[in-house]
């Protein structure tokens, strides 16, 4: 069973949902979330979510922190995070989820919050296909069989690979940014300047002095990717230091930097995950019901909707957000977020 920790903060967020309660993440102080007001797709009134507790179940190499809300026996959704954010990307997105009936399970990724590895010996390895094996991982230690899953960023990319590669443990799909599933030759191709230029913080995690920098400015550093990535979103410094807490994991450079080096194959990944990593470097399709959604200024790299379309198989629609919404799309518009998510099963 899943151990308890004690509360170590409340946040506020606004006024009650009736009948929610969330489970606090284990951060000291308090901390006011912010929505972007100039969105109609935000939601018109904040509320109060509370995350009293984090839980903890040990799952293939991890322990996994994550949040839960919503009925034991309600349809199951698992929302992923990306980089550089945690589970506060879904503080808003939850409780909508939770209202409506469904299990709502928030787990922070490898190199995140709570999340640990068992082993010292256990390589801190950030390829693509581990990070769905741990969710594979963490899915059957809750003995979740199937379930809803929706993210962002690394998330969207992990979604993708687990609907991709297990279709049988998902209902249905929710992926900001489409398509992600890459491969290590795609990552050697040169890109146009203009496209180049926007992955400027890959090519410096490249570097020994990219590491280190990353190691001694992680705070800031991600702070400033938060404003490049979603530059109309006006959010406040507690709504990003509540995140940035989950940066000071003891495993989240070395996850991190491995990832971005994995990508441009300066970096190896384990060689028990040589199968899958090839089976997803022939860009599979998607066959399950599938939503995708795009912000109208997400000021990451992110591939155009009509490039990825053909990807998905089954079911399948994709909705642009307007209103200045950028990356950290769930946060930055939880209701459109929350609406995917309720009607991607209807599609």
């Amino acid at each position: 069973m899943p151990e308890q920790i004690n509360n170590r903060r409340r946040l506020l967020l606004g006024t009650t949902v009736a009948g929610i309660s969330l489970l606090e993440l284990g951060l000291s102080g308090l901390a006011k979330a912010q929505s972007n007001s100039t969105s109609a797709n935000t939601l018109a009134a904040t509320r109060v979510a509370s995350f009293d507790n984090l839980r903890q179940i040990n799952a293939g190499t991890l322990s996994i922190g994550y949040a839960e809300a919503g009925p034991q026996n309600g349809p199951v959704v698992i929302l992923l995070h990306g980089w550089p954010y945690d589970i506060y990307s879904f503080a808003e997105v939850t409780p909508i989820l939770a209202a409506a009936g469904y299990r709502v399970i928030v787990p922070y990724l490898r190199g995140y919050g709570s999340t640990r590895f068992l082993s010292a010996d256990t390589p801190r390895n950030g390829q693509q296909s581990v990070v769905a094996v741990d969710i594979i991982a963490l899915m059957d230690a809750l003995k979740i069989d199937k379930a809803i899953l929706g993210g962002f960023d690394w998330g969207a990319r992990t979604v993708d690979i687990i609907a991709a590669l297990w279709p049988q443990r998902v209902k249905a799909i929710v992926s900001v940014s489409g398509y992600l599933i890459g491969n290590q030759a795609a990552g050697n191709a040169p890109l146009p300047p203009k496209a180049e230029l926007q992955w400027w913080y890959q090519f410096y995690f490249a570097t020994e002095r990219g590491q280190a920098g990353y190691e001694a400015n992680r705070h800031d550093f991600n702070k400033l990717i938060w404003r490049l990535a979603s530059p109309k979103w006006n959010f406040d410094d507690a709504t990003y230091d509540r995140s940035a807490e989950s940066f000071n994991n003891p495993d989240h450079v070395a996850v991190v930097i491995h990832n971005y080096r994995w990508r441009l194959g300066l970096a190896q990944g384990e060689p028990q995950y040589d199968a899958l990593e090839a089976r997803l470097a022939t860009a599979p399709a998607i066959s399950v019901p599938a939503i995708t959604m795009e912000g109208d200024a997400n000021g990451a790299p992110h591939p155009e909707p009509a490039a990825y379309a053909k990807k998905f198989t089954g079911k399948y629609q994709h909705r642009n957000i307007d209103g200045g919404i950028g990356h950290n799309l769930p946060q930055e518009a939880p209701k459109a977020f929350a609406d995917a998510i309720l009607d991607v099963v209807r599609l």
